[in-house]
């Protein structure tokens, strides 16, 4: 029975539920209505009695009949009378000694009367529910008294329990009828919402239901990505660990669905402009001061099953945002970026080498071997010396290879490129990816804005104490016109796409890192704690001219 209700849907279960209590409430009703007017029938039916009696105790015809040498010739016929006119079913007068005057059956007229009269022989009238020879009766017994107040006889009326449960009967039939109608309207209401039920549960069963959301809780805090849902307000309804993680929110706790508005979630400004719009998003990237997300959202509208599939469902009820890390992607396509520089400029500079040795080559055939030794010497000395100068200066060899590549890359385009280093710079221990990012998007920078001016111009500084390390590029051109806005993704003065995210990681960084940016002109200035560590301190951005 168990499985076999088990099996149920949702609303099948509800329907039955709320059929079974209406059938209950209405038996209960009708049980209780039935004692009430039973109880009000039998002292209606008692107090009939009772007022039939005294008068037949007051009624100077029965005193008279008493006093004759035969009472029951003239009293019968009068019971009899008084029976058919009161609607009663019996009426018994009969002697102190209980022999009877008067019955229903004639037959058992001088016969004992059955049943109580020691109230009455005292003078009290009463009335009870007694079976005798009519079976179950309510009865009032009334005492008659002379003039003197002596108990000369008694009289004894009633109705037969079967009669009262007649008149009963007549009464209950319209609550039977009213019972009967509201199980029908409950049944009609009942099947209605469990068809609603039906409906929107799909026709799935409490057990299944609870299955369902286990296993989806599970795959919610399962996953790698970042998952947020938002109702039809806007507000946050739920969101999984890594999404707690990558937005530094709070751990939501399990089976609890409060909504919770936007404005009272400390967002990252980036996110939260993303969860405020309306419609969907598409691979959005998102910055914040620790991580660059990926976004991709939609909007959820529900759709009714039984209906058209084409057609359009019934409205938003919501959006699901999913969040995807790539910080250490874009962090390693720097790495990259960095590592294609240098290898292109390593190329650029095999092939101009090739060039120069083809060049001493023909120098040294045409019989020009000074002409050819000084170029070469030249050379050697040009290259080996911005080398040398690295090399014996720069313990950091990740920074050692990116300003290695860097000025490579600037002589093949033709542009200036000063170093300013100290005698000696240690290892600063600042994260290799952190510096790649910070000194190699700033140096980019700086070349692309160099480029378009008639003297171009990279000036490269990087100082080091005991607590920081102070990185300072500066270039030939008019600097950023947008001030520290220029560190907002999306922001670029270049017209091809896939830009404006560079100074934005540069930011990230330096904020993850609990350093300063400074801008002055074409200058930026990037102060870092020696051995950084990450934080989540803000940034320091200031803009001057």
């Amino acid at each position: 029975m168990k499985a076999w209700i088990s099996g149920w849907s949702i609303a099948a279960k509800l329907f039955a539920l709320q059929l079974a209590m209406i059938v209950a409430l209405a038996v209960t009703a009708v049980a209780w209505i039935w004692a009430d007017a039973r109880a009000d029938v039998e002292r209606d039916a008692a107090a009939k009695s009772t007022a039939v009696a005294e008068t037949l105790a007051s009624d100077p015809f029965v005193h008279t009949a008493l006093g004759t040498g035969d009472p029951s010739a003239r009293l019968q016929p009068y019971a009899e009378d008084v029976m058919a006119e009161a609607g009663l079913d019996f009426v018994t007068i009969m002697a102190p000694d209980r022999t009877r005057y008067t019955h229903r059956d004639p037959a058992r007229i001088g016969q004992q009367f059955l049943g109580n009269i020691d109230r009455a022989l005292a003078g009290e009238p009463f009335t009870e529910t007694y079976t005798g020879t009519l079976g179950p009766s309510v009865r009032a017994v009334v005492p008659i008294e002379d003039d003197e107040g002596e108990v000369v006889a008694l009289v004894a009326a009633g109705v037969t329990v079967s009669n009262t449960q007649v008149a009963l009967g007549g009464r209950i039939a319209t609550v039977i009828l009213a019972a009967l109608g509201m199980v029908a309207i409950g049944a009609v209401g009942a099947w209605l919402l469990s068809r609603f039920l039906r409906r929107v549960t799909w026709g799935r069963g409490a057990e299944e239901m609870s299955r369902m959301f286990a296993y989806y809780e599970g795959v919610l805090h399962s996953i790698g990505e970042g998952l947020v849902l938002q109702d039809r307000a806007g507000a946050v309804v739920l969101y999984n660990d890594r999404a707690a993680e990558l937005l530094g929110l709070p751990r939501r706790e399990r089976g609890r669905d409060e909504s919770i508005p936007l404005d009272r979630l400390a967002l990252p400004p980036a996110v939260a402009d993303v969860l405020g719009r309306d419609g969907a998003v598409v691979d959005e990237i998102a910055i914040t001061p620790t991580h660059v997300l990926v976004i991709d959202r939609d909007v959820i509208v529900s759709r009714d099953r039984d209906r058209d599939r084409g057609a359009a469902g019934a409205g938003r009820i919501g959006s699901v945002t999913t969040l995807r890390d790539h910080t250490q992607l874009q962090e390693l396509t720097g790495e990259l970026a960095t590592m294609t520089t240098l290898s292109d400029a390593l190329r650029s500079q095999a092939h101009e080498f090739a060039n120069r040795l083809h060049t001493i080559i023909a120098l040294i055939e045409l019989d020009r071997a000074e002409d050819a030794a000084a170029l070469a010497s030249s050379e050697l000395a040009l290259s080996q010396a911005l080398a040398d100068r690295l090399v014996s200066a720069v313990e950091e060899p990740v920074l050692l290879a990116l300003l290695l590549g860097k000025a490579a890359q600037a002589s093949e385009r033709g542009i200036a490129f000063e170093i300013d280093l100290p005698d000696r710079l240690e290892a600063t221990g600042v994260p290799a990816r952190d510096l790649i990012t910070i000194v190699g998007n700033l140096i980019d920078n700086a070349l692309d804005a160099a480029s378009a001016t008639p003297s171009p111009r990279v000036d490269v500084s990087i100082r080091a104490t005991t607590d920081e390390l102070r990185i300072a590029v500066g270039d030939s051109g008019p600097g950023p016109r947008d001030g520290d806005r220029v560190f907002d993704l999306g922001v670029t003065t270049k017209q091809a796409a896939g830009h404006g995210i560079g100074l934005a990681l540069v930011r990230q960084a330096v904020t993850r890192l609990g350093g300063r940016i400074h801008i002055a002109g074409s200058r930026f200035d990037v102060t870092l704690p020696a051995a950084a560590a990450p934080t989540s301190t803000p940034a320091e951005v200031a803009a001057d001219g």
